[in-house]
């Protein structure tokens, strides 16, 4: 009897000894899974076991937590920053697409969610209070309606720093809560909006486009910063992840994506044959020509389009900067932000782009994307009321080409 109870007693024993290694081992495996940080084991884990979408009312706690800190102020003081009303996952190797606008002009970003494949930031600037609850009213309801929103959307709010944006009250739901799918959520706005330049605000209060740029592109590593109203080639995305994915030695490297304008936005070209043929008959045409023809000149049109056609993405010839060309680009690694100094109109990306050059960036044209911004942009239309703040930036650029010098004393390089 004693020795059967003491077999029974031993069994016991091992058995709890057992379970216990059985815990630890699947400790030991955890700990070792979130150590894991090639991409390879990442994939494969994520194949078998995928993250959980988030749900409508995950979004929503994560725009009342954004709104709720009460933001942070700029280093200027001007201006209070709201990050993450809205947040997206990516992969630390992704490609974003990097924006900005006023609230009026997030019209756009339908048309760009549905050329961009990948992940989508935009930083949204609110000039007065109610503008500030319309973008969260708007941020709500495009969280609740639009499921490519939650999957593949960051956006951030910027208000002037006397001002506080609040949590939408859901006891005054307002009209938007009456909407019930995500293109009427796009219509509705399209009805209460007055788009335009983003910087023609009406207000006296400047437009903080580099503030804006950066607040996008913050937490990227390979980033595209367009303007809100241009479109992307069809395929630009998967043709850049693909290309990138090739290669670990893109960094130092900027590459050229050849903007355009089109006259007439009604049909945007999905790809280059059909841009070609619309910048044939002077439909389409280089970005800026009837601004600042030399800010985009050095992409040199004329040989791009004669480039012969290819199916896959890549660098096709390599271009020296020279002031005052302003591409829009993808790099990453080390990239400069943006001068924040710069506000409203003039030299914004210009001296961010001499930037580059001066901290050993070349500059290589792709070949087949392309962006197209909707319309000529036309002198006769452009800033007039913005004359002055152009020139304060224009003297700020003289001063931000010496500082370079101080920053960069070794490079051979100068604007």
């Amino acid at each position: 009897m004693q020795m059967s109870y003491a077999i029974r007693c031993a069994f016991y024993q091992l058995l709890l000894a057992a379970l216990m290694l059985v815990a630890m081992l699947q400790l030991l495996y955890l700990s070792l899974l979130s150590g894991l940080h090639g991409q390879e084991e990442q994939e494969q884990y994520f194949e078998f076991f995928p993250p959980s979408p988030r749900s409508v009312d995950q979004v929503k706690s994560q725009l009342r937590t954004a709104l709720a800190s009460g933001g942070v102020l700029d280093a200027s003081g001007d201006y209070r920053v709201y990050r993450g009303l809205l947040k997206t996952t990516m992969d630390p190797n992704d490609v974003i697409l990097a924006t900005h606008a006023s609230v009026d002009n997030l019209l756009h970003l339908s048309g760009l969610l549905e050329r961009w494949e990948g992940p989508l930031s935009v930083s949204v600037f609110a000039a007065t209070k109610e503008e500030a609850q319309l973008a969260t009213v708007l941020a709500y309801a495009l969280s609740s309606h639009c499921p490519e929103m939650r999957a593949r959307v960051a956006m951030h709010l910027v208000c002037p720093s006397r001002y506080e944006a609040a949590v939408p009250d859901p006891r005054e739901p307002g009209e938007f809560a009456l909407l019930r799918s995500c293109q009427e959520v796009f219509d509705k706005l399209a009805r209460v909006a007055q788009p335009g330049i983003n910087y023609a605000l009406g207000t006296n209060i400047s437009y903080p486009n580099n503030l804006l740029r950066n607040l996008a592109r913050e937490e990227a590593n390979y980033a595209l910063v367009i303007d809100v109203d241009m479109v992307p080639s069809e395929g630009l995305w998967r043709g850049l992840r693909e290309m990138l994915d090739q290669s670990n030695h893109w960094d130092g490297m900027a590459l050229v994506v050849p903007a355009f304008e089109i006259r007439r936005a009604r049909r945007m070209p999905m790809n280059k044959n059909e841009l070609v043929q619309l910048y044939q008959v002077g439909e389409v045409r280089p970005f800026y020509y009837g601004l600042c023809t030399p800010c985009h000149a050095p992409t040199n049109y004329s040989r791009w389009v004669n480039l012969p056609e290819e199916s896959l993405l890549r660098p096709a010839y390599v271009v020296p900067w020279r002031d005052p060309w302003e591409p829009f680009y993808v790099a990453g690694g080390k990239v400069p932000t943006f001068d924040e100094r710069f506000r409203q109109y003039g030299f914004n990306r210009i001296s961010q782009a001499c930037e580059l050059h001066v901290a050993g960036f070349n500059f290589e044209v792709l070949n087949e994307g392309f962006l197209v911004h909707k319309g000529f942009k036309e002198a006769l239309k452009f800033h007039p009321q913005k004359e002055a703040e152009n020139q304060r930036n224009k003297i700020l650029y003289r001063q931000f080409k010496q500082e370079l010098k101080a920053k960069y004393p070794n490079s051979p390089h100068r604007c």
